[in-house]
């Protein structure tokens, strides 16, 4: 069964950090690309990040693009996801996702539980 377990949301101001990681078990995460997306209240899902199997490749939303940064460690089938200078607009649920680019926010089995993150102006 896959599982996918998401972590380290939490309540910041804007312009703060937050790291959020997510544990895949289930499936072969070394052949996998990865993916978060996240959901704001009232709105439809949003792709946030994309990385390749082996960390070379990283895509990103203009939305979060120089804000954020996807990473990956095979070795304990985690992925991450930096965040820096947030912003209310930011507020949400962060979904870790089976699968690589914008399509993955259309396929809501890929997800995990979510992680909830609020930044407060």
């Amino acid at each position: 069964e896959v599982q996918l377990v998401e972590s380290g949301g939490g309540m910041v101001h804007a312009g703060g950090s937050l790291r959020l990681s997510c544990v895949a078990s289930g499936f072969d995460f070394r052949t996998h690309d990865m993916s978060w997306v996240r959901q704001a209240p009232g709105k439809g899902p949003e792709w946030v990040a994309s990385i390749n199997t082996i960390n070379t490749a990283k895509y990103y939303a203009d939305s979060v693009k120089g804000r954020f940064t996807i990473s990956r460690n095979n070795a304990n089938n985690t992925i991450s996801l930096q965040m820096s200078s947030l912003s209310p607009e930011d507020t949400g649920l962060y979904y870790c996702a089976k699968g690589h680019g914008p399509s993955v926010a259309r396929n809501r089995a890929s997800w995990g539980r979510g992680t909830q993150v609020t930044v407060s102006s």
